[in-house]
């Protein structure tokens, strides 16, 4: 249960500190009090978003701090796993500071955690009924939240959830398969004759290179032949003259037989040794040169035709012929992949189709849950109704199951109710009234707990248009609800004001041009009080006083 609610210039509360007992706490005030204040302080320890225009104005920081005893075992549990457990196993201190910038700091147990863990501890501790609740039983879409909290459907839901989109997520990708499988044939189709043309150039690493230099020398002809012919002349030599490789033998042939004689004629001979091989291998060069030389216009058409082709095939596909071929590589993978498509589709579809059956059974499961509970928590809120003046009401919980599946499962969930004997069921947001949308949340809210470990209860005025027996019958729920848990109850009901087993007045002031708000616990006298003002306004008279007292003397004898 919560024991003590610390804060700091949030709002116009400069500074509080709530101490909190057991059974039912009421807080009072006049209208714009800050009981408000105290709720959304709550909210904020308890991690909900908050505004920076929370923080009083003047102040760089607002501050709240929470302390809980008696922790459930469900939440020691969360605590161990979350590495939050603190030194007191049975104490939970909870901090959190708002900064004018936008910045928060959150402790738990003095450790830092991200806000995000507040709301992941806060159904093990708190439980609130706002305003917003009442807007969410007017809003039928919230039913089947309703109905599955009763039921515990989280188990279920949290295996369909997954389920159900991961046949979004096979739908999805089955239909753009689908959508672009005319985009798909013609990339297919460009794909295959642009591999083809480029598989049958038989291209070749360094060909170009080759075909290159072959036509410089078909562009050089007529010279090349000229000085390669006088090359070989100058080295062969003529009818009349000798060569220079002839020369060259001749001159070896002559040191070679004087090259014993001394050790510089052997030098020389040697040299003259090594220049006539160098003459007849640039002589067997020119000549091989010279073959080289020799072409018929066949073999030039033939090699310009062939640059030609590598040239459009560069110019297609790749700055090089390297690039190319690179570029065949990578047209053959993407084709694997869009040959491989219907394959793909196939096994999409026949996976959607297991995923499909798996949901489903799912989503029965979950519809004989709700169908079952639906009956249980009929029952439980009608006998709850019967304790709050609504004896005779009507209550059916409708579960109507559809052939397709949606976020929830195939089912909607309907609350239809009759408050009147002899008229037919309608939907609740049609035919109940402020008063009876009060008890029917309230009726709601004890079911829905009683089971859950939450610790404390939060009403915020659930006393909204609600008077008279109804009122009395609200408040003594309340009380029945406090004695099981702790509650706490923001109301401007004397009746349920008069029940509380603590009473906390909440008090605005004045006080040197500044706006304040305190928390003041009351004790039996100045209840009297404030519950006379609740039930006669400023002019409280004693016959008022009297009705206050006579209100706390019935909740004593409860």
């Amino acid at each position: 249960m919560l024991q003590l609610l610390h804060i700091e210039n949030i709002a116009v509360i400069e500074q509080a500190d709530i101490e909190l007992g057991d059974g039912l706490t009421v807080l009072t005030g006049e209208t714009g009090a800050g009981k408000s204040i105290i709720i959304d302080s709550i909210g904020a320890v308890m991690g909900q978003r908050t505004s920076r225009e929370l923080i009083r104005g003047g102040a760089k920081k607002g501050f709240v701090s929470a302390v809980f005893t008696g922790l459930s075992p469900e939440l020691r549990r969360e605590l161990d796993e979350l590495g939050l457990s603190g030194d007191e196993d049975d104490t939970l201190h909870i901090q959190r500071q708002l900064s004018a910038d936008g910045k928060t700091v959150c402790r738990v147990n003095m450790k830092p955690v991200a806000a995000a863990v507040l709301r992941q501890l806060s159904p093990y501790l708190l439980n609130v009924h706002g305003q917003h609740d009442g807007q969410r039983l007017m809003d039928e879409n919230s039913h089947i939240d309703f109905l599955d909290g009763f039921c515990g459907s989280g188990k279920l839901l949290a295996h369909y959830r997954p389920s159900y989109q991961k046949l979004l997520a096979l739908r999805r990708q089955i239909t753009e398969l689908d959508r672009g499988e005319q985009e798909r044939l013609q990339r297919l189709s460009q794909l295959q004759a642009e591999v083809e043309e480029i598989d049958n150039a038989e291209l070749r690493d360094g060909e170009e290179e080759d075909l290159l230099a072959r036509k410089a020398w078909f562009d050089n002809a007529g010279q090349l032949m000229d000085a390669l012919r006088e090359a070989q002349f100058a080295l062969d030599g003529t009818d009349r003259s000798d060569g220079a490789a002839v020369l060259a033998a001749s001159a070896a042939s002559a040191l070679g037989r004087v090259s014993e004689v001394s050790p510089d004629l052997a030098k020389l001979a040697e040299a003259a040794e090594e220049l006539k091989y160098l003459a007849e291998d640039l002589r067997a060069s020119v000549g091989t040169q010279l073959g080289r030389a020799e072409f018929s216009p066949s073999e030039r058409a033939m090699v310009e035709e062939r640059l030609d082709e590598l040239f459009l095939l560069r110019k297609r596909y790749g700055a090089t012929i390297a690039d190319v071929m690179a570029y065949a590589e990578q047209a053959r993978a993407e084709l694997d992949s869009l040959e491989g498509a219907d394959e793909r589709r196939g096994a999409l579809r026949e996976e959607y189709r297991t995923e499909l059956a798996r949901a489903k059974k799912l989503a029965a499961q979950l519809t004989a849950e709700r169908q079952k509970g639906a009956r249980k928590l009929e029952k439980a809120i009608v006998s709850e109704l019967k304790d709050l003046d609504m004896a005779r009401v009507t209550l059916q919980i409708a579960v109507e199951t559809g052939a397709k599946l949606a976020a929830k499962g195939m089912d909607t969930v309907q609350f239809l109710i009759s408050v009147n004997p002899g008229e037919p069921v309608r939907p609740l947001s049609k035919v109940a009234s402020g008063g009876e949308l009060s008890r029917v949340m309230l009726a709601m809210k004890n079911v829905l707990t009683a089971g859950e470990p939450v610790g404390t209860l939060i009403f915020d005025e659930i006393d909204t248009g609600v008077s008279g027996r109804a009122a009395q019958r609200i408040a003594h729920k309340l009380r029945e609800i406090g004695s099981k848990k702790q509650t706490l109850c923001v109301t401007h009901l004397p009746q349920i004001a008069a029940m509380g087993n603590n009473h906390l007045l909440i008090e605005k002031r004045a006080r040197d041009g500044r706006t304040f708000t305190d928390v003041h616990p009351m004790d039996a006298q100045s209840r009297a009080g404030e519950i006379a003002r609740m039930l006669a306004g400023d002019q409280i008279t004693q016959t008022a006083l009297e009705n206050a007292q006579e209100l706390l003397r019935a909740a004593e004898g409860l």
